[in-house]
């Protein structure tokens, strides 16, 4: 009989619906004890017991996955980014790796929008203020009166300027592959160098993918490019950011604000000094909220894992 892991998290609140799926089609599941992702000292416990996997950000390096051999087959990431797999390793091993592509680009969109109004009309900090009971006015801005920069011109990226579009807001591109001159012209998008977007934009949204060219794209000399108005969201991977870089910028006041849903290291230390800083709104890597979206990669990310163990299965939506 194989075996399956079950390690994705936003998996594993529904384990019985799943476990009951996965026996359907013969499978045998053992449930992972995981907070987040499996590490790769973590997955290590579980090495040579099962043929595939359904995970979430678990650390499947080359010595984790050689470790895994000659059982596993398939490893079907739940979500987009697949970051966290060695690539190349699963190649070499002929380790079948899967994801959902495009899985959450209208929440994170939409998250990213959220950020941009809540700082540009400075409505948490009015918040705070009426809560601790002082009537004060702030300055504002009109979208339209700001720049938008967005690193990473892919599905998200595209779909966060049309958005921003749509609220007169100046729009700045940025990518290291061609984007179809067609988007640009409709969205009235300026491509443009990465040093030039950070000189000019009033908000700066990273939704680029996590590779060795993208690692610390923005590091301590980047971060000195922005305006000292500015504010920094991230809704795409931790280390875009060499976050130490960022928390003295936001000390010393080189930037504004940052709004984050992703960090270097995950959880968020509780002794972050990202914690006390009324100009950083802090998220826990949950900007993929939207329950449609979900059961789109529920389902997908358990097909992958059917195909890549070879099962038929043509009945899987009416067994969903």
């Amino acid at each position: 009989m194989k075996t399956v892991l079950l390690s994705a998290p936003y998996m594993l609140p529904q384990k019985d619906r799943f476990v009951r799926v996965l026996e359907h089609y013969g499978l045998q599941v053992i449930i992972a004890d995981v907070h987040e992702r499996l590490s790769e000292q973590e997955i290590l416990r579980y090495a040579g017991q099962f043929d595939g996997t359904l995970c979430g950000d678990d650390r499947y390096t080359e010595r984790v996955q050689k470790a895994c051999l000659p059982r596993l087959k398939v490893i079907s990431k739940w979500g987009t980014g697949i970051d966290s797999i060695d690539q190349q390793a699963a190649a070499r091993f002929g380790i079948r790796v899967c994801n959902t592509p495009n899985a959450f680009t209208l929440p994170v969109a939409d998250t990213v929008l959220g950020y941009i109004l809540c700082f540009a009309r400075a409505l948490p900090a009015l918040d705070r203020l009426m809560k601790s009971g002082q009537w004060q006015k702030l300055p504002a801005r009109a979208l339209s009166e700001c720049t938008l920069g967005v690193i990473g011109v892919g599905n998200i990226g595209k779909a966060v300027l049309r958005r921003a579009r749509v609220f007169g807001m100046k729009l700045l591109g940025n990518d290291i592959v061609p984007i179809a001159p067609d988007f640009i012209a409709e969205q009235g998008v300026e491509m443009t160098t990465l040093t030039d977007l950070l000189e000019r934009a009033d908000f700066v949204s990273l939704n680029c993918t996590l590779n060795p060219t993208s690692y610390h794209i923005l590091d301590s000399n980047a971060l000195t490019r922005m305006k000292p108005s500015a504010v920094l969201i991230n809704t795409a991977r931790g280390p875009l950011i060499d976050e130490p870089a960022l928390i003295a910028a936001l000390q010393t006041g080189r930037i504004a604000g940052a709004a984050l849903d992703v960090f270097e290291i995950e959880p968020l230390p509780l002794d972050s000094p990202l914690r006390r800083m009324d100009h950083v709104m802090l998220a826990s890597h949950a900007c993929n909220a939207s329950p449609s979206a979900w059961e789109r990669v529920h389902l997908n990310t358990i097909r992958n894992l059917l195909d890549g163990l070879d099962i038929p299965h043509e009945d899987l939506e009416s067994v969903m």
